[in-house]
């Protein structure tokens, strides 16, 4: 009989209380990829979107893409990592032979898919994962807040550095500053010395994203995004727009875009659907971006800046494994500041 392993596990989509605990076999890391003892799991909104209603989900899953741990056995042919390695995974998944990934851009492989959606992720007392998307746990960090790490740094700094390229000086609005992609983006701007303002929920949320290094804060539920913008900016505009809402927020973001500015999107948390003003977006010199994930060689360059101080993960709270409902139901609430994180160890 093969080994067994406490695991929540999604045998269909609906509300929190679908994702049910249960014993499942300890997966075997096949040719190439390591065992990992999962020891915290943050959540993502994608984990939301699984359960509750993603089209293609292939059930039954685990879900969790962002897992920290340590290693506890190796498959074949694995050199670089050994057991009893503290490591955070990469949560991007692909081919590894296709131009793209041979070109270093892994996340627009057409196979291209997440730990936690495309196969079975962080929920769970173990998992699997290629060797290649296992990274040294930063110095000086705990296994919560490493987790708290991989998603949305990768993703945030590939839409600011990469897509963006942001610059000294530039005005960055960033949209959602209490999110977990949100808190990251406060920061790479912060660290390429941009001037940020972001937008928050709350004014308990507010202190906190000014902690982070937001120079000014919107109130998006009591203050027109726009309307501060142009008073921030003296009608200027943000060189930036970090966006990661949809409709809600888009058409005023672009209504405040500068001359010769970038928005960039990773999300469409309130509907699919928005109008673009073409002659304002051609007159004006813009560009709009979408934004998938990152790539392995972005990671390897800003995952070190954490032991070294100058990026920081944001925790806002711990579940047992467990309790993975409840986690999600505050995730949803959006009242967190930063990432909710699992931990499998209690």
């Amino acid at each position: 009989m093969s080994a067994q392993m406490r695991a929540v596990v999604l045998d269909e989509q609906g509300p929190p209380d679908v994702l049910k605990t249960r014993l499942c076999p300890v997966p075997t890391p096949g040719i190439g990829e390591v065992l990992i003892q999962v020891r915290a799991c943050a959540l993502n909104h994608l984990d939301i979107w699984c359960r509750s209603s993603l089209p293609g989900v292939k059930l039954p899953l685990i879900l969790g893409c962002d897992v920290s741990g340590i290693v506890s056995e190796l498959g074949a042919g694995v050199r670089h990592v050994k057991v009893g390695d503290r490591v955070v995974a990469d949560p991007g998944l692909s081919c590894g032979t296709c131009r793209e990934c041979l070109g270093g851009l892994e996340n627009i492989c057409r196979h291209y898919h997440i730990l936690g959606a495309g196969r079975n992720g962080g929920y769970a007392e173990y998992v699997s994962v290629p060797a290649v998307n296992c990274f040294p746990a930063p110095s000086g960090l705990t296994f919560h807040q490493a987790a708290a790490i991989p998603l949305v740094f990768v993703t945030a700094w590939h839409m600011l550095v990469t897509r963006c390229q942001i610059k000294l000086g530039e005005t960055v609005l960033v949209v959602g500053g209490g999110s977990g992609v949100g808190s990251a983006a406060i920061q790479i701007a912060k660290l390429h010395q941009s001037r940020v303002i972001a937008t928050v929920g709350s004014e308990e949320k507010a202190g906190l994203a000014k902690e982070l290094g937001a120079d000014e804060v919107i109130l998006h539920g009591e203050q027109s995004i726009a309307d501060e913008v142009r008073k921030l900016t003296d009608k200027r505009g943000a060189d930036v727009i970090f966006e990661h809402v949809g409709p809600a927020v888009f058409e005023d973001c672009l209504s405040v875009l500068a001359t010769n500015g970038r928005l960039v999107t990773c999300g469409a948390t309130t509907g699919a659907k928005v109008e673009v003003d073409i002659p304002r977006l051609f007159m004006k010199h813009q560009t709009i971006y979408g934004s998938i994930m990152g790539t392995r060689a972005e990671m390897a360059h800003w995952l070190p800046l954490f032991s070294r101080g100058l990026l920081k993960p944001v925790l806002d709270n711990v579940f047992p494994l467990d309790q993975a409902a409840a986690a999600h139901e505050l995730l949803e609430s959006r009242k967190q500041f930063g990432k909710v994180v699992l931990d499998p160890t209690v």
